[in-house]
């Protein structure tokens, strides 16, 4: 293997590294500081020189010592994690709009065809509230201090507004970190994720994509549609989650509103300031006027100045309508007293009254497109709702509810015996008829009650904020079509679903396909959804269907590649029964932050996507900690927003790259590599005596289920069972373990086995879903460490158990990295990433520390010793490795 290269660290990262030494020695003393410097060296020299892992004098440490040790080093990853973020590391080359229309240009498609796609187009970033963000809402909170005050300091600024030096200002609020405890007390409830998630929407969707569409704008030559929304599962999202109720959905739906009109109502204000207009000194336009005199604001100090006026009294009725919603004044109540708005249009309306007439003043000196402009954007992107709230529940869940309306009502006594025919034909009798099966002389159980409130819920939000508010309703663990149907029935006990000659659906019911087996079932499922008369009026209504498709489950049920692989098939499968129908498709990526769940480059996945299935509609999750990292500060925020819209641009219009030749053999070169890697994968996994054993012995699984980091339980069940075990805490485990195991076993198998490798080597030349599967591989296996994961099989019990298992994964990573490398043409991993590369090798020694201090207190913790810290470290540690790894959930 070729020599390393040496790491240059870039020089906010020596800086910021500087001051946290300093901190650590002012605050923690120099014995720990002295401590902590003699770990680093010796854990960066022991990297330089190669070989295995060394235990660094970490057990000079005493228990309160290793509490702080571990803070210092995950404070760093943290530092290091802002510096490289600010210097771009993340972004990538073309991942822009501008650049995604100069290709399309060179591919000869021009900005006509760019503005018709657009004016159907949706991309949604959708945040979920998955534990794997271990850190809390403090630590998130200073460290975007320090990158506002870091901005400040890129341009020569010495003092902030305040007066503060921005040095000292830095050093200062690494020192609050230092001093901010980073482990939750309590569990998180839903309603803490809720606020967490505002926070992000807020404080950085809202500033950020106003401006970005402005961008936008300049770069097509005209006003793009507001085709770029978030969408969120917080409040909504049910599926194995009993504390998500009517409730949260309510509180979510409610503080979303309160918070988008809040941001609207201070914007107001601050263009009441700007607008000082005097129709003495300038025409006036006569719906500014009208507005004007509508207002109510009779102050003599502005009887001259309409455009305030008018503000004054947009201002009123937006007060009003908070007050509607919230049942409280807004934060800053209006002196007027006027009706509220129907809706966010008819405040777009009175905006835009008022921007037509400065846009054609004076040749556009006073065009709309700043603030005013983006307050209109605001308005158009984020509504009443600021984003859209997804409903989620398991399919299982909705035929025991409906199996108890329909033997309440007396229809049905046993719908659960019914084969899928008859369920289809009496729910579909059931959806043609206005007569509701609910009654209120009937007890119900209490899940029953449960899931007609929250449809009861979504009716009156839908009713209070308006349609936009919840569009989607997905089904987890869709196999059939009837799994669609009874969520129309519940719906409909709403009002949300209304029979007739041209049926009504307010909600689109969408399916989640998951496993592997679910994937290739979903072209049939989708046919037969299609081909039922009933739902054409409601799909030709809404000009599109949703479907879902899960990384993380079809991951755990047949590992990395051949999951990846069926993705890709399922999607270009679904293709042509969307085009029989006639239907725009919408797919819905359910994405997770590590590669096992589907990571990786959002710009790469996108651009990856079979030919046709894009279509300028895709839906992305965004789930723990690759919220904080794609979205802790604007300038990323505008980053991974801008290169999602520009990769939908680009697979959605670009002509197709490669030849049906290229095509066929590049599939099924595919089907083979997916074919052995699935086998070895579900041999190792599921046909291994003991591995659950292992997997749980090894990993830190049982001591992540005390991490205070979600309200969703890890298992779905009560079971050991890795099949009822959540994809996200079976990934969380293994990355920090270091095996990093869903994101690359079986790959080396399938390579190893394939015997044409010049053709793999084309393949990871030429086509791209093949060649971000490996670059994100790559990556992973970069990450992992078989020396360090060899410390945690230490702690398996079983000996035998131990050495079997663990040498067939030892095994299988080196066939992976050696056929990876062979077929890209590498001396080593990341050679031609060297971005990537140094980002992954500065952080390592800091990890291994931490792996190894995470080793012992487990040995320690599982052997019975009680002492509050060691648990303490343990978490500490989970905390520390997940935020050096960044994207390990």
């Amino acid at each position: 293997m070729a020599a390393l290269p040496p790491i240059t660290n870039n020089p906010d990262v020596r800086y910021l590294g500087r001051v946290l030494g300093d901190v650590i020695r002012a605050l923690g003393g120099e014995r720990l500081f002295t401590a902590t410097e003699t770990i680093r060296s010796a854990s960066v020299e022991r990297h330089r020189a190669g070989g295995p892992p060394v235990d660094h004098h970490l057990e000079a440490l005493s228990l309160d010592e290793t509490l702080d040790f571990v803070r210092g080093f995950m404070l760093f990853s943290m530092l290091a994690n802002l510096a490289e973020d600010r210097q771009g590391v993340a972004a990538e080359e073309g991942a822009d709009v501008a650049a995604a229309l100069d290709r399309l240009t060179r591919d000869g498609v021009d900005k006509a065809a760019v503005a018709a796609l657009l004016e159907q187009a949706l991309v949604a970033p959708v945040l979920t509230a998955h534990p794997t963000e271990v850190r809390r809402k403090s630590m998130i909170d200073h460290r975007n201090r320090i990158a506002a005050l870091m901005a400040l300091r890129d341009r020569g600024v010495e003092t902030t507004a305040d007066g503060d030096q921005v040095d000292e200002a830095i050093v200062r609020q690494v020192a609050l970190l230092w001093q901010t405890r980073v482990l939750r007390r309590e569990r998180l409830y839903v309603a803490d994720e809720v606020e967490t998630a505002l926070s992000y929407l807020r404080d950085v969707f809202l500033p950020v994509l106003p401006a970005l569409y402005q961008r936008w704008d300049r770069a097509m030559g005209e006003r793009v549609p507001s085709f770029l929304r978030p969408g969120s599962w917080i409040g909504g999202d049910r599926d194995g989650n009993p504390f998500v109720t009517a409730q949260s959905l309510e509180t979510a739906l409610a503080r979303a509103a309160e918070t988008a009109i809040v941001y609207y109502l201070d914007q107001l204000h601050a263009l009441g300031a700007e607008l000082s207009i005097s129709r003495e000194l300038a025409p006036v336009d006569a719906a500014v006027l009208a507005l004007a005199e509508a207002s109510g604001d009779t102050a003599e100090s502005r009887e001259d100045e309409p455009y305030r006026r008018a503000i004054s009294g947009i201002y009123a009725r937006l007060a009003a309508t908070h007050r509607a919603i919230t049942g409280r004044d807004a934060p800053r109540p209006g002196a007027i007293d006027r009706e509220p708005y129907p809706g966010p249009a008819e405040l777009r309306a009175d905006l835009v009254a008022l921007a037509r007439p400065l846009a054609a003043a004076g040749g556009g000196l006073l065009a709309s497109g700043g603030a005013i402009g983006r307050l209109i954007r605001a308005v158009e992107v984020f509504g009443f709702h600021l984003a859209t709230l997804d409903m989620r529940q398991n399919s299982a869940v909705h035929e025991r509810v409906v199996a108890e309306l329909l033997q309440r009502a007396g229809v049905c006594d046993d719908y659960a015996a019914l084969d899928e025919d008859q369920r289809v034909m009496l729910l579909r009798h059931e959806l043609a008829s206005p007569r509701p099966l609910v009654t209120p002389y009937a007890d119900y159980s209490e899940e029953t009650q449960g899931e007609l409130a929250i449809v009861r819920a979504a009716a009156a939000a839908h009713a209070r904020y308006g349609s936009a508010c919840i569009r989607q309703y997905i089904v987890s663990m869709t196999k059939s079509v009837s799994d669609l149907l009874e969520v129309n029935l519940l719906l409909k006990e709403a009002g949300l679903y209304r029979p007739g000659a041209e049926p009504e659906a307010a909600i689109m019911a969408v399916p989640l396909f998951e496993t592997i087996e679910d994937l290739e079932a979903a072209p049939a499922i989708m046919a037969e959804w299609f081909a039922l008369p009933e739902n054409r009026a409601t799909i030709a209504a809404r000009g599109h269907q949703e479907v879902m498709i899960g990384y993380s489950d079809s991951n755990k049920d047949g590992g990395y590649l051949t999951s990846t692989w069926q993705l890709s098939k399922a999607s270009t499968a679904l293709k042509p029964v969307f085009e029989a129908a006639g239907v725009g498709m919408q797919l819905f990526h359910g994405r997770g932050g590590a590669v096992g769940r589907g990571g990786g480059s959002s710009y790469a996945a996108i651009l990856a996507q079979p030919p046709g299935t894009v279509q300028g509609r895709i839906r992305i999750t965004e789930q723990g900690e690759v919220i904080a990292g794609k979205y802790g500060t604007r300038e990323s925020a505008a980053t991974n927003l801008e290169a999602m819209a520009s990769a939908t641009l680009v697979a959605s219009l670009e002509p197709p790259q490669l030849s049906n030749a290229e095509n066929a053999a590049f599939g099924a070169a595919m089907d083979a590599l997916s074919d052995t890697a699935f086998a070895a994968y579900r041999d190792l996994v599921y046909g291994t005596e003991g591995f659950t054993t292992f997997f749980r012995q090894m990993t830190p699984i049982a001591e992540i289920s005390g991490l205070k980091i979600g309200s969703r339980p890890a298992s779905r069940t009560k079971s050991q069972r890795i099949e009822d075990l959540r994809a996200i805490p079976w990934v969380f485990s293994w990355a920090q373990a270091r095996v990093m195991l869903p994101g690359w076993y079986g790959v080396g198998h399938a390579i190893a086995d394939f015997a044409d490798k010049p053709l793999l080597a084309e393949m990871a030349q030429g086509w791209p879903l093949f060649a971000a599967t490996l670059a994100n591989m790559e990556m992973v296996l970069a990450k992992s460490d078989m020396g360090i994961a060899e410390r945690y099989a230490g702690l398996v019990e079983d000996e035998d158990l131990r050495t079997r298992v663990f040498t067939t994964i030892r095994d299988g990573w080196r066939r992976t990295q050696d056929g990876l490398l062979a077929i890209t043409g590498q001396a080593r991993l990341l050679e031609k990433h060297p971005a990537l590369e140094a980002s992954i090798r500065l952080r390592l020694p800091y990890i291994e520390p931490l792996n190894l201090l995470q080793i012992e207190l487990m040995r320690r913790h599982r052997a019975g010793e009680t002492d509050d810290r060691i648990g303490q470290g343990i978490l500490l540690s989970i905390n520390a490795i997940a935020t050096a790894l960044r994207n390990s959930g």
